[in-house]
This record gives C-alpha cells, structure tokens and sequence, in this order.
C-alpha cells in the first residue's frame, strides 16, 4: 500500500536524535522514522551555510509501501553485512521526492527517494547507491563529519570576530587602511571554512566510494550499475543549483572521481555480471507502482504501454487514480492470475476495496497477501483496518491480533495505533485503547499528548505489565535538545 507518511517536524519528533534512551529500551519497543531535510543536510552536505536553503529546511515527505521496503531491504542486506553491519538494525525510508537523493542521518537510518528508484533501470543502480551511503555509515563519517562542520563554524566564527575588531579599531583610529582589512578579514572567513569543510568532506566521499566498491566485490555484485548513476549526473555540476540534483549537491562528483570508480570498477571480475531476472523483474514492478501513484496518470500511459507486467501494473494503478475502479479490479484480477503468489498484486486489489468503502470485500485479498508476507507489518495492519471497517465480519479481536502483530513488526506506522486503540475500545478495554493512542502520538512525535495519554493509561493499568512499562517509559521520557 502506497501510502504518505506525512511530513514531520523536526522540533517534534525524536526520529533524528541518535541513539534516543527511549527508543533502545528493550521494554519499549517503539521506533522513530522520521526528520527533517535540513537534519539530514546537517548530517551529510558539503556545504557551510549559516542560514539553511529553502531546499534544506523542507521537511520530509515521507511515504510507505511494503513492496518497495522488501525490495529495498533485500537489496541492502548483504551490503551491510559484507560492511560488518547488522542488517535489522539499520531502516530504510522512502521519501517522496521524484528527484534523485539518498543519505544518512545516523547509523541507524537511511533515506531514499522515489525518484532514485524510478531513474534506476536496473536493480544494481540503486545497490550501488546504498552501498556508498553504507559506506558512510560503516566508515564513522557522520560523527566525524559534525565535528568538521563544528571546526569549520568555529574558523568561520573567530574569523569574523578578528574582522571585527580589526574593522573597529581601524574606525577608531582612523585609520582606513586597517578598517578595510578588517572587513576583507570578515569577508574571507567564511570562505576559508567553507573550503576547509569541503576538503574534508570530498575526503570522506572518496572513502564512500572505496568502500562501496569493496562491498560489492564482496557479495560478487557489480560496481557498473554505481558508476553509470554516478555518470549519468556528475554533468549536472555545470548547471546552476536551481537545477542541480541534490544527490550532485551532497556528493560533489568531479570528473576525477568519476574516473577513479571507473578504473576501480572495471578490475573487479564482477564488473560484467548482471542482475537476476528475478530481481530484475521485481525492480520493474516496483518502478512501475512507484511512477504510477506520483506521476500525472497521461505521463503513466504514455511511459507504460506495452503488454509485460510492470506495465500492466502502472496501468492499474493509474486507472484506479483516474476513479475507475471496477476497471481496476479487473486489471489487477489480470495480475494475479499470471502470478497468484505475488503477495502485492492481492495487496492493491484489498487497498482499491478498503479506500472505496468495501472493508468486506478487501478482507479476502488482504488475508491471501498477509498469508504471503506474514512478516510485513504493512500488510497486517491493513488487515486489521479492514476488519474494522467490514459490516459483517467486524471481529474485534481478530482486528487486534493482526494489528499488535503488524506494529511489533512495523513500530513507526502511527496510524496502525489509531486503528488498535479503536479495536481495544470496542472490545471495552479502555486503558489498552488508551495506551494505543499514547503510542500513536509518541510515534507521530506529538510528545505532550502522548505524556497526557499515558498517565490516564497507567493509573487503570496493572503495575509491572508491558502496557504499564511502555507508559512509563513514555512519561519519563526526556527529548533532547537539538
């Protein structure tokens, strides 16, 4: 289910803080998955501005797809492991975004947008994009990067400052040679820091790179697929930034860097080797959902006429956008009968069911695509919204079931709370509704409300449950400072 996230506010949400106390508590088993564009730029730009660009200081729009997740996960896996990562402890979000961009904020969180997937023909584009921001994790960049940033800021600031007081003392003594050096001093200083900063920084991505490489060679992947994203726009750094990618923004691309991934590239045995068909044929699938719910449905028909899958799929999509939806029931039928074991094919036909109003009917394809994936949360929790919303076959405790299971899974899906704490209430149990909607609130970053509803939850609570501890842990809770 293709579904927007939102867009979060840093100042509320805890997602960007590393290594929040809360979040790692073993007895509280909630995530944070989002942040600003600004924190992330924070993280990783090459860049020293005081005052953060538009493009910077956006917030996230982020979305969920369980097909695109899977398939991002699966791409990822054996890059972190061959970096000595541990695969289930780093998140991939999707970001909204039809341009070009992946990055890091932590060591815990990787950002992709929509765009990067959608531009990549083949899956090995995007594996070579997650290994170099791998790279960055794996190598302690970000840590590092901060502390070259602060440096920076810091040669900024106490240039600034002998500017100053050069430019002063010049006024003072009348003496205007010394007051324009003292404004030239000024001038220079952020420069100068600027310049410092970036040499590091290019550093740092040259390593990204090595690194990248390396991985691939390790899971017997090919760096062509990193290289021809790479190519395709180091041009763009002729153009002015209006028009700049900012994945070229983040990670500045000169032709000798170009030339260096080429030549490593090209000595790996692997260099030739091409992706499977089948994952190949995912990719496809997935490039197709994703142009289909974020492009016009006329640039959707025109990119995706033709009779395989992929294109079948984009076509349903669209058609289903476009309100015809007994048409895209039929297309979707289509798909399924040529691959009744792809779990997301059932997943859309119960999506156009649950967002028409047909909880009954979306139930059936929803349960099939669940005994499929049983592990996506996603699913699940779709599941559990759709018994909600069925006239006939409301099962409350069958709601519950699958959407507890669903958010132990998939933590940060705050709507999948709102979804149990209405299940609980019909069920009459009002402090486990209450405790839900404390959760959804701490997991949308609304801190204060979340505070409010955990200690209406507790005082109904039995001391020492899960349910009591995930309420203190909500009330004791501290957010950092940024």
């Amino acid at each position: 289910m293709f579904r927007p996230f939102g867009t979060k506010s840093l100042q509320k949400h805890p997602a960007v803080h590393s290594l929040v106390e809360a979040g790692n508590n073993s007895r509280y088993p909630l995530q944070r998955a989002t942040c600003t564009f600004m924190a992330a730029c924070i993280a990783i730009l090459p860049m020293l501005q005081i005052s953060p660009a538009s493009a910077q200081s956006r917030n996230l729009k982020l979305v969920r797809d369980a097909e695109t997740e899977e398939l991002m996960r699966d791409y990822a896996r054996p890059i972190f492991k061959a970096a000595g990562l541990k695969p289930r402890n780093i998140r991939i979000h999707l970001v909204n975004d039809s341009r070009m961009n992946a990055f890091v904020v932590d060591s815990k969180r990787m950002f992709i947008n929509t765009g990067t997937v959608i531009l990549s023909k083949t899956p090995n584009e995007v594996i070579g994009v997650l290994a170099h921001e791998t790279g960055h994790i794996a190598g302690g960049h970000l840590i590092r990067l901060r502390r070259a940033m602060e440096e920076a800021q810091t040669i900024a600031a106490i240039g600034m400052l002998l500017g100053a007081g050069a430019a002063a003392a010049g006024v003072a003594s009348g003496n205007s040679n010394a007051a324009q050096a003292g404004g030239a001093i000024m001038s220079a200083s952020p420069g100068i820091a600027q310049r410092t900063f970036l040499s590091y920084a290019r550093t740092e991505e040259i390593a990204a790179d090595r690194a990248a490489i390396r991985y691939l060679e390790r899971t017997g992947q090919s760096a062509n697929g990193m290289l021809t994203t790479f190519k395709r726009f180091a041009d763009q750094s002729l153009f002015s930034s209006r028009h700049v990618d900012p994945y070229i923004q983040s990670h500045p691309l000169p032709r000798e860097r170009i030339s260096q991934i080429e030549r490593l590239a090209k000595k790996s045995k692997f260099f030739a080797k091409k992706d499977s068909k089948s994952l190949q044929f995912r990719h496809n699938l997935v490039r197709a959902k994703l142009a289909a719910f974020t492009q016009s449905p006329k640039r959707v028909m025109r990119t995706y006429k033709g009779n395989d899958l992929a294109s079948q799929y984009a076509r349903a999509i669209t058609t289903y956008r476009l309100g015809n939806h007994k048409k895209a029931i039929r297309l979707v039928d289509a798909l399924i009968k040529a691959q009744p074991q792809y779990p997301y094919f059932w997943e859309l036909k119960g999506q156009i069911y649950l967002e028409t109003g047909s909880g009954d009917k979306a139930i059936a394809p929803l349960n099939k695509a669940v005994s499929l994936r049983p592990n996506e949360g996603i699913l699940r929790v779709m599941l559990g919204q759709a018994i909600l919303s069925s006239k006939s076959n409301r099962n409350y405790s069958q709601a519950v079931s699958h959407l507890r299971r669903g958010l132990q899974n998939d933590p940060d899906m705050e709507v999948g709370y709102r979804f149990l704490a209405q299940a609980y209430d019909k069920l009459g149990q009002r402090a486990q509704a209450e405790m839900a909607t404390a959760n959804g609130y701490f997991a949308s970053g609304d801190i204060r409300s979340a505070k409010a509803m955990a200690a209406r939850a507790k005082k109904k609570l039995k001391r020492g449950s899960p349910e009591w501890l995930q309420a203190d842990d909500i009330l004791t809770y501290k957010q950092p400072k940024l």
